[in-house]
């Protein structure tokens, strides 16, 4: 060193400063990149993405060659400064400890900024850009540095092994629903109002069971295969669906459905009989209640079916679901239906409140005006008041249901038909313990 004159040992500090940032950004870039853009890039056949796919397989070797060449490099530019500092103290008349504690103090404050955070800043901002240029002199470095390398990763698996943690033991890069559920919120301005709803009630559809989206059964209209068989051709005719449920008496013994097309069939050929329609019923498909809507579309698909009843576990029918409702769920109302909607069960008042029919889907009421009521019990408001008070409330009577004034506007013996609901008074349950 001593032939070198102090302007070369200035460059070569320099140069290794430099190098040492390009190992501080290389390893920010690479582990700052997104995994599942990268698969993608992969696929187009993008060669900076396939070079640092396959470093990244083994990132124990990625981040030891790093790790060794960025120590290498910092200790060396350590020496340089010494040797620069010991040289300017003869120079200049001062102490070497002074001249040296000088040194490590401006070498680390040089290192810091411009070999650590200032690359580091860099590459996390645009991972990409710094990631798939240095591939290339990472991946060449590693085949020769490769012994070196094993040598270290062996020593340190071995010190993970003695703590009880094995070097294969990686974390799998997959996410939960509420990891793409918060993916898919913070790409919102990327997609379509009508996309985005979309891809959010896909991810929501394991949350809904068949219970929430249901006809209940105290609406399900049908016929009585018992009644005059003038009154079964008017109720065929008059029907507003193309599948229609068959009964006895009442709707507990059902029969089965009829297709209006298999009844078009008969009425053609001259064969429509109340014997050939009900040669002409198809069997029901059977559903247990609490089953997630994720599970019932495969079912659906899997059993080649439209629709199902809803049963208890005692076997007492519920409600009735159709393919079609799973559908809107996730691209919301494309048919016409006799089933009141939210719109239709919500009325906006001039005071500002909302008339709500009692019968009203407590989970589309919610969906529709951003309210929060609660849905882990009764499915409809008329059930969800009743739980509350434990009893069929009269006309004119007020409560407070998850922070929002209810008030029963008109109930009749056995349930509520219509409430007025205050969400301008809406408090919500942590101030009311205040």
């Amino acid at each position: 060193m001593d032939n070198i004159s102090i302007q070369m040992l200035f460059i070569i500090l320099g140069i290794l400063i430099l190098i040492s940032a390009y190992f501080s950004g290389s390893e920010t870039g690479m582990m700052s990149l997104n995994r599942y853009k990268l698969r993608h890039l992969e696929k187009e056949k993008h060669k900076g993405a396939k070079r640092v796919s396959k470093l990244l397989k083994r990132p124990d070797r990625l981040i030891g060659l790093i790790l060794i060449g960025n120590n290498l490099v910092n200790i060396a530019a350590s020496a340089i400064a010494t040797i620069i500092a010991l040289r300017l103290s003869s120079e200049m008349g001062i102490s070497d400890d002074i001249a040296v504690l000088a040194a490590t103090i401006i070498l680390t404050l040089v290192v810091l900024i411009f070999a650590e955070v200032t690359p580091k800043t860099l590459a996390a901002l645009y991972p990409e850009k710094i990631a798939f240029p240095s591939s290339i002199f990472l991946t060449l470095l590693l085949k020769i540095l490769l012994p070196f390398v094993m040598a270290v990763n062996w020593i340190t698996n071995g010190i993970l092994m003695v703590l009880g943690i094995s070097s294969e033991q990686r974390e799998q890069h997959s996410l939960s629903s509420e990891e793409l559920r918060s993916v898919v919120n913070e790409s919102r301005a990327l997609l379509h109002a009508q996309d985005h709803s979309m891809l959010m009630s896909i991810l929501d559809l394991e949350k809904v069971t068949v219970d929430d989206i249901m006809i209940p059964r105290s609406e399900l209209i049908g016929i009585d295969v018992n009644d005059d068989w003038k009154k079964i051709q008017k109720q065929l005719t008059q029907a507003n669906h193309t599948r229609v449920l068959l009964y006895r008496d009442n709707i507990d013994d059902v029969v089965g459905y009829i297709h209006a097309r298999d009844a078009l069939k008969l009425l053609s050929k001259n064969q429509f009989t109340k014997a050939t329609l009900l040669r002409a019923v198809r069997e029901l498909y059977y559903i247990p209640e609490g089953t997630p809507l994720n599970i019932q579309l495969l079912k659906f698909q899997h059993a080649k079916e439209r629709l199902g009843l809803v049963v208890d576990e005692y076997g007492d029918i519920q409600g009735l679901v159709t393919l079609e409702d799973i559908l809107e769920e996730i691209v919301g109302d494309f048919t016409t239906t006799q089933t009141p909607t939210p719109s239709d069960a919500v009325t906006l008042q001039p005071d500002g409140s909302y008339l709500v029919d009692g019968s009203a889907s407590i989970r589309d009421v919610n969906k529709e005006m951003s309210w929060k009521l609660p849905t882990d019990g009764p499915k409809t408001l008329n059930g969800l008041i009743i739980e509350h008070l434990e009893d069929i409330p009269q006309n004119n009577l007020s409560v407070r249901i998850a922070g929002y004034p209810v008030e029963i506007v008109e109930a009749s013996e056995n349930r509520i038909e219509t409430v007025r609901v205050m969400p301008e008074y809406f408090i919500s349950e942590d101030d009311e313990d205040k």
